[in-house]
């Protein structure tokens, strides 16, 4: 599945790669604030809030009022990350990475349990576990626009909101 995630201001648009309109994501209130993801007909589905510091971005993701999925930047500068850890609202366990090298293009990663191999394969895939990506582009306005792809399988609604934490934490860093 691929999904364009244009930001203007504090509102990002989300669409297909034929230009359908998917998702938008609103900001709510003042300072730090909430940033709401609703679907086509404007219904809500999750908030996504920031709880950390500028130092250390931290955001929940939350249903209901809820919050169920937990965003924590492990790393801003050396092989930047943000790891995503919770329980979706069917209860199943997320658990991703999404890390960089340059602040722009994240892998999303499934982390892979340690082998109990002691021969392990040295050359083992650096995209074991990969299962997706975020590519952030500059367009002619100056704003961002973040392109995701991601295996259909894996998808779920909040997975827009990964894109949003990530010009959040590193908007300014990369407009710099």
């Amino acid at each position: 599945m691929e999904l364009i995630i244009s930001s203007k201001g504090h509102k990002y648009f989300v669409t297909d790669k034929k230009g359908r309109p998917l998702y938008s994501v609103k900001k709510k209130g003042f300072g730090a604030g909430k940033y709401v993801l609703l679907d086509a007909r404007n219904y809500h589905l999750y908030s996504l809030v920031s709880v950390g510091e500028e130092r250390k971005p931290a955001f929940n993701i939350s249903h209901n009022d809820r919050g169920i999925i937990g965003l924590t930047c492990k790393s801003m500068f050396l092989d930047p990350t943000i790891i995503v850890k919770g329980k979706d609202t069917s209860g199943s366990e997320v658990n991703y990475a999404l890390a960089s090298k340059d602040h722009r293009n994240f892998d999303i990663i499934i982390p892979q349990p340690p082998k109990e191999d002691s021969e392990e394969d040295e050359e083992s895939s650096e995209d074991e576990g990969k299962v997706g990506s975020i590519k952030t582009m500059l367009t002619a306005s100056g704003d961002f626009q973040y392109e995701i792809e991601i295996e259909n399988k894996i998808f779920d609604d909040f997975i827009p909101l990964f894109a949003v934490a990530i010009d959040l934490a590193f908007g300014d860093m990369n407009r710099g």
